[in-house]
């Protein structure tokens, strides 16, 4: 396989390589994944993260796995293994299927490597299409509100709703990003925070409960969110709290957007209901833990409530904005 590298993933002499995200950003650490096991661990602990990004990091390793010699049957529990890792972005699902396409050719190896090679490659592509669409909708001087991380941390390319907000930087030169914090594992504070400052856009952090009264003030112009899963009835899953500003939007008549590629897209899923939602552990919400050490403040025992996604419905949304083009209604035309 030849060398693939992204901002937070690659494949170089012969490892898949993949950024700590958990670590970030006062820590730059890369881990060498060898085994399904590994990779699952990376996947869980949200080292490796964003719905592109976790069907890349797996689909690298089935090509890697593949190359060391592996069986087909070892490939396919392999693929079943890693899908299985986490529920709700359907992009993982996406990947996987495309290998399970392949792993019985007679030349499944070259195929799989061919397979982790266009994906890798195609979402460089994607989200490239995605910022010259999104591009359009923003206007110089415009106070942009995001909601967790959707920048090239979580892509092969620039990003999803971030590479929008980065494109538009690029064009306008006077852009500014208000960042929700994003509970409870500070996608936001940590992540999104770390790219803007990296492309010396300003940005402002707050709390993801400050946002109703920014748009109160009339200090928010639009809103930019990515999707882990798109239904084909234009719900979608993202990140929890992505709900509270589409409700917060409408009341405020903020446009809201939401950012993704086809691959989140998911037509066999007829609306939001049938998103599966993963839930977490409680010790996301009773404390906090990163690369600066580990606090817990609530009491011991408390009992958690802690989805990792929450699901927005159609009817607040204002467009939403794949590699085909800007959708102001949900018909799709995606593939």
């Amino acid at each position: 396989m030849k060398d693939l590298i992204a901002q937070s993933l690659k494949y170089q002499d012969g490892k898949v390589q993949v950024l700590d995200q958990y670590l970030l950003p006062h820590q730059e650490v890369w881990h060498v994944c060898q085994t399904v096991s590994e990779m699952q661990s990376l996947i869980n602990n949200l080292q490796v993260r964003g719905a592109p990004l976790i069907g890349l990091a797996a689909t690298l390793l089935v090509a890697y796995l593949a190359e060391q010699g592996a069986s087909q049957q070892v490939l396919c529990k392999a693929i079943d293994e890693l899908e299985a890792t986490r529920p709700t972005a359907v992009n993982l699902k996406h990947c996987m299927d495309r290998l399970r396409g392949v792993v019985h050719d007679v030349q499944y190896v070259a195929h799989i490597v061919g397979v982790a090679e266009h994906l890798f490659e195609e979402d460089i592509a994607l989200c490239a299409r995605i910022a010259q669409h999104g591009v359009a909708l923003v206007d110089a001087g415009d106070n942009i509100l995001t909601h967790c991380n959707t920048g090239a941390l979580a892509t092969a390319g620039i990003g999803t709703a971030l590479g929008v907000i980065y494109q538009a930087m690029q064009r306008h030169g006077d852009i500014h990003v208000w960042v929700d914090e994003t509970r409870p594992l500070l996608q936001g504070g940590r992540l999104t925070a770390y790219e803007l400052a990296r492309w010396q856009i300003p940005y402002t952090l707050l709390c993801d409960s400050m946002a109703a009264s920014l748009m109160a003030a009339g200090k928010v112009d639009k809103i930019f969110v990515g999707a882990d899963r798109v239904a084909a009835n234009g719900d979608f899953a993202n990140k929890v709290g992505t709900y509270n500003l589409a409700v917060l939007a409408h009341f405020h008549q903020v446009p809201f957007y939401v950012v993704a590629p086809k691959t989140t897209f998911d037509p066999n899923c007829a609306s939001g209901q049938d998103i599966e939602i993963e839930q977490r552990s409680a010790r996301e919400v009773t404390g906090v833990s990163g690369s600066f050490g580990e606090c817990q403040w609530a009491p011991s025992q408390a009992k958690v409530y802690n989805p990792a996604f929450d699901v927005t419905p159609a009817k607040l949304v204002t467009g939403w904005v794949f590699d085909s083009g800007v959708y102001h209604t949900p018909h799709f035309h995606i593939l």
